[in-house]
Formats: C-alpha cells, structure tokens, sequence
C-alpha cells in the first residue's frame, strides 16, 4: 500500500531537506511526497524557488491565494490595527491560509501524513498544526524530530544534490508574502550585530533614499483602504504598488527581540513597507471618527485580536467574535489620509471624512465657538468639579 505525505513546501532548505528524509526508510519511509505551494503575494523570485526545485517531488501543486490572503486576514488585520510588540504581523497570519490548502490537498489524495519543515523552536509549527490538528493526519515535523541544525542541513542538501540558495556563510532564513518579508538567522542571532544590508530587498537604505520624500494619500471606506492617490485599486494592486513606493523611501523595516509563543525571545527583522503605511493611516483616521470610548475600547480588543493571529489560532471561537466588533466598529471609518514617507519614517500629515468627530469652530482660539447653545463659558461648572476628590483629600491631610 502505498504511503502518501503531503509537505507544505516553499522551496527553501528546510522544506527542500524533507523531501528525502520523508522518502528515507531509515527517517520516515513516504512512498510519495505530494508538495503544496501556496501563493500569498510572495516575490516571483519565492515562487521561482518552488519551481525549481519541484522536480524532487512526487506531485507539486501551486495554489494562488493572494487575493484569499487579503481578503480574509490582511484588510481585517488592518481593520484591527494588527500588530505584535510594536511590528506589522505578516508570517503569522499567512500559515493558517497555507495551512487550511495543504490540508484540503491531503484530503483530495488520501494522504496519510502532513508534513512541515518548521523547527521546535518557533512559531510557526504552532500555526501550521493549529489547522491541521483538525484533521485525522499523522503530523510529522523532520527538523523538530530529528533535532537538526542548519548546517546539518547544508551539508545534507549537498550530499544528496539539492541546489539550495543557502550557505554557511549566509544561512538566513526567510520568508515573505504580500504583506511582510520577516529575515533572521546567521550572525543576526546575535543582537548586538548590525543586520547587513545585503538582506533587505524591499527596502532602499534610509539614508540613500530620495531627499525630498513623497506624501501617499490613501483613501478608505468602512476602514478598507480602495483607493491610493486618487486611483482605486483593489486590495493585492493596492498593497503591492504601496510597497514599491514607501520601499524607495526607506520605510517598513523592524530590527526588535520578539517573545515567540513558546516563550523564547528571539532578535527578529523584518521590511513591511505598505503594512507600516497603512497601518499608520487607519490608526490615524480612527482618532478623528471614533469617540474615546471607542478608541480606549477597541485597543483592548486590538491586543487581544492579535496575540490570537500571533499564535494562528484564527479558529478559536473568539478571534470570530472580535472581528465581529472590529467589523462593526468600522463603519464611520472613511475618509482620505495623507502620509509623508521620507527617509525611513511614515508620518501622517493630514487628514479629512466626513464623518470626523472634529469642529474647526468649536475648538478654534480665534472664534467663540458657539455651536449648539456651547459656548466656553459653560466650561465654568465642569472646571469647579473637575479635580475635586483630590483637592477634598489634600485639604484633609492638611489639617
């Protein structure tokens, strides 16, 4: 009877090594390893590497789920302000779509096992097996199982002819969708090293990038950006061209310690143009269109929203619940947002919606600001009782 592994499959070392430990009698015994690529806007250069090395597999299938991606976590993401410590979530909110089309796969060809070429030290076994645990597939994992190294891969992929891009001497390891480009390895795992320039790709160094900067104005409506300098797009044209703009200009790049779910604190980099840029404009629309409460409210759900899409656990009951406030609360998100990218730094520098919880005369110095029967002196009373508990406790303690 023949034996069936359906490997989640990238192309890079680690997914490129499992290919004949999954086949090695000695390591595993697969008769046949089936590898799903899944597209999420990944560079063509990614895709490029998937292809060629499809070769050493039984059955490959490329699967596009850009739009997918977009559509179901990425304008969400946005809507929630997604973010982890202070970065742009990409990797993260990626796995649960790859995830959910390898396991689709392994159903179609009775498969008997998923596979992945995460470690047992990071996240993203964890986000891989949170989607297939709902199935009945033996899960195997060679890089946990076997406890290897990534030179011990190297030298693996050399002795049995697999033309992988990786060295000894640059051992990064990478990954990239539309949203995010996440590099670490090597002698980044160090936190006192500077990260070489050499691995970024998406971004121009900030001190070479043009001197006089350039301002992107990004329209929403009901918090999902549509349109980018008066051109409506669609959300993977949109995302896609905003990262080549903010990348010339330097910004989206993250060098942070980031407290994995395992609890491991690890040094991270990251480039994440477009994400830096939207996230900053909608976070900034939502304070001229939402009350305080709403503002001080939906932060609590923000962190809760993505500690959960952190860990890829996007089927946990409540993840549904909080896109469901999230989703509600963005009704009155519309309007333009102006952000200046220039050397490294996205910064708002206007705003405007209709639906802006803001009046020029009522704050003005320079009008009465009558509006509605309110005028400043009717600030007298709330000043009186503004401070009062405090100043009765003083007086108290003065006695």
């Amino acid at each position: 009877m023949t034996k069936t592994a359906v490997l989640a499959f990238s192309g890079g070392l680690d997914t490129s090594v499992c290919v004949p430990l999954l086949r090695d009698d000695e390591h595993y015994g697969y008769d046949e390893v089936v590898g799903v690529t899944v597209d999420v806007g990944q560079p063509e250069d990614d895709m490029e590497e998937a292809y060629d090395r499809a070769g050493i597999l039984d059955e490959h299938r490329v699967i596009d789920a850009s739009e997918e991606f977009v559509d179901e976590l990425i304008l969400p993401l946005i809507k929630a302000n997604g973010s982890y410590e202070g970065y742009p979530m990409g990797t993260s909110v990626a796995r649960p779509i790859i995830a959910r089309h390898c396991l689709r796969v392994a159903e179609e060809v009775d498969a008997d096992a998923l596979a992945h070429g995460c470690t047992g030290k990071g996240n993203d076994q964890l986000r891989f097996e949170a989607v297939w645990r709902a199935g009945e597939f033996e899960i195997i994992a060679p890089m946990r199982e076997m406890n290897l190294t990534r030179d011990w891969e190297i030298e693996y992929a050399n002795e049995h002819g697999l033309d992988v891009e990786a060295t000894k001497e640059e051992p990064w390891s990478v990954d990239s969708n539309i949203w995010s480009r996440s590099i670490e390895g090597g002698e980044m795992e160090n936190p006192a090293n500077e990260p070489p320039e050499e691995i970024f790709e998406w971004t121009a160094s900030p001190g070479d990038a043009p001197e006089g900067g350039e301002v992107a104005e990004i329209e929403f409506e009901e918090g999902v950006p549509v349109a980018l300098d008066g051109e409506r797009m669609e959300g993977v044209e949109l995302i896609e061209t905003l990262n080549e703009i903010a990348g010339e200009h330097g910004v989206g790049r993250n060098d942070m310690m980031e407290d994995r779910v395992l609890g491991l604190k690890v040094r991270e980099v990251y480039e994440h143009p477009a994400a830096t840029t939207l996230l900053k404009a909608h976070a900034d629309l939502e304070s001229l269109v939402f009350t305080r409460s709403q503002l001080k409210f939906k932060s609590v759900v923000e962190n809760e929203w993505s500690d959960l899409a952190y860990a890829g656990l996007v089927d946990e009951p409540l993840f549904d619940d909080l896109n469901a406030y999230v989703k509600s609360s963005q009704e009155a998100v519309n309007g333009t947002v102006r952000v200046k990218l220039h050397k490294g730094t996205a910064r708002v520098v206007g705003r405007e919606s209709d639906d802006a919880l803001y009046s020029e005369d009522m704050v003005s110095f320079d009008t009465g600001g009558v509006t509605d029967d309110i005028d400043q002196t009717d600030a007298v009373g709330f000043a009186k009782y503004h401070g009062i508990q405090g100043r009765m406790r003083n007086a108290q303690n003065d006695r």
